[in-house]
């Protein structure tokens, strides 16, 4: 799998030796991974990095974890990650708290790193089915993210490594509108600098393949936006 490819895990953890400790264990597991040491700085990561999935500590210097969920939950990117509270707060009321403010999920200290990698792993599949090897369907187009084979009305679609990302990109959010500035980080990544028209004539060869044998153009293009698959 590709770099660009890789979910990305945001921790925020006030203890570097936290940090680190998640971080070596979450590499290893084959993501990409953030730091954020407070939820102010949490909140600028998220709105730079756009991650799949945030790891944030509860007790956190300058804005509190529980605010900080809130605030990002109430973006319209953080709401596309998914928030894993973590805490030493184990009563039940505790639990409630943290969902109520926007949290996916919850856990709580003392925890196994084997445990923790299984959350963020759920959450991902719901967050970002392609980077969970999911298989996608819209209407009669599949996608296999393992397999690497897309297929429409069961007849195979011959795609390029970038048509693919493309696709499974507007297949994993289906009705979303991508930018192209959008879907130039997710597909090329963020430190790739190509114009926004490279998006264009890589959506024109996929559609092209998309219909090669027949049938409507499944990819929308909603005028000054961007694109979409519904």
């Amino acid at each position: 799998m590709q770099e660009t490819e890789k979910p990305l895990v945001l921790v925020v953890d006030d203890e570097p030796a936290q940090r680190a400790l998640l971080s070596y264990n979450l590499k290893a597991a084959g993501f990409r991974v953030a730091t954020a040491n407070d939820g102010e700085e949490a909140m600028l990561a998220v709105a730079e990095e756009a991650p799949d999935v945030i790891l944030l500590d509860w007790m956190l210097p300058r804005l509190s974890g529980l605010e900080a969920c809130r605030q990002i939950k109430a973006t319209a990117g953080g709401r596309q990650s998914a928030v894993i509270m973590v805490s030493a707060r184990s009563e039940e009321a505790d639990r409630v708290r943290g969902l109520d403010t926007g949290a996916d999920d919850y856990i709580v200290k003392p925890y196994s790193v084997a445990e923790l990698l299984a959350r963020v792993k759920a959450n991902l599949r719901r967050v970002r089915p392609t980077a969970a090897g999911a298989v996608l369907e819209v209407g009669d187009v599949r996608l296999d993210t393992e397999s690497y084979r897309v297929t429409r009305g069961g007849m195979a679609v011959h795609l390029g490594p970038t048509e693919f990302r493309l696709l499974a990109a507007l297949m994993e959010r289906q009705g979303k509108v991508w930018t192209r500035e959008a879907l130039l980080d997710r597909v090329w990544g963020r430190d790739i600098y190509i114009d926004t028209r490279t998006v264009d004539v890589h959506v024109g060869r996929l559609r092209k393949a998309l219909c090669i044998h027949g049938g409507a153009d499944p990819i929308r293009t909603v005028r000054g936006a961007g694109y979409a698959m519904d």
